[in-house]
């Protein structure tokens, strides 16, 4: 991908006879051509992934203390029933949801995905945050109430700061899939106010009539910046968090 996006003959690869040259023209264009919008849709996808890693993670770090620490009836079938919810297939649900964004007036809007995208994470971080917490000690809770922190102080104050790892992992997860995901973004979004980048690189054909392979590898090499970031940022979080949870069970 990166190669062929500094290619001035993208299909250099199919013959010996075209030589590879080096050239910026594809990202010159990919940047610089407003028409392409592809800065539009790399904006929104942050945006979007941004907000629904926020609201995802918050969410869930407050249902899985819920469900490690607190005693209640059904417990172990509402944590089955999310995980068992989270394995429809996204084309089931699909159709109801355009039905539903239309009647409300939220297709192309931002919010038409970072809801569906919420909800669509919420089991995996639901379930990776539930095994982090479940690994510490309820004594820490018990602790910080005789001094009298209430329960979400317990939360905010003690539990999250010792599951930093199980956090940044998912935090991390959460925001790849949304970053990434394009059968919703597909269907929900009409054009660059909304549409995300993987869109953005599937419809490039329908702009050109042909497919520019150096524009389009260009664009991809651009999208993949901030997950490869993130990930060497956090990879050692991302490795404690998923090895914990995985030990838990």
């Amino acid at each position: 991908m990166i190669i062929v996006s500094f290619a001035k003959f993208p299909n250099f690869l199919a013959s010996k006879e075209i030589p590879f040259i080096f050239t910026l023209q594809h990202y010159r264009e990919v940047i610089g051509t407003h028409d392409l919008h592809v800065m539009n849709y790399f904006k929104n996808s942050l945006i979007v992934a941004v907000v629904v890693t926020v609201l995802a993670v918050t969410i869930a770090s407050v249902a899985a203390y819920a469900v490690s620490r607190i005693k209640f009836r059904g417990k172990v079938f509402i944590i089955i029933g999310i995980l068992a919810v989270s394995m429809f297939p996204q084309i089931s649900i699909v159709g109801y949801l355009f039905k539903l964004m239309t009647k409300i007036g939220w297709i192309n809007t931002y919010q038409a995905l970072i809801f569906p995208y919420t909800a669509w994470v919420m089991p995996i971080s639901l379930w990776i945050l539930v095994s982090y917490f479940s690994q510490l000690p309820i004594d820490l809770d018990e602790a910080a109430m005789l001094d009298g922190a209430t329960r979400m102080q317990t939360l905010i104050k003690v539990i999250i700061p010792l599951a930093a790892p199980g956090v940044f992992s998912t935090s991390l997860l959460v925001f790849i899939s949304a970053f990434n995901e394009f059968m919703f973004a597909l269907l929900l979004t009409s054009d660059y106010h909304a549409r995300t980048i993987p869109v953005g690189i599937a419809l490039f054909e329908g702009l050109h009539g042909e497919i520019p392979w150096g524009q389009i590898m260009a664009t991809s090499a651009i999208a993949s910046i901030p997950l490869v970031i993130l990930t060497l940022i956090f990879q050692r979080y991302i490795v404690q968090g998923l090895t914990a949870g995985a030990i838990k069970g």
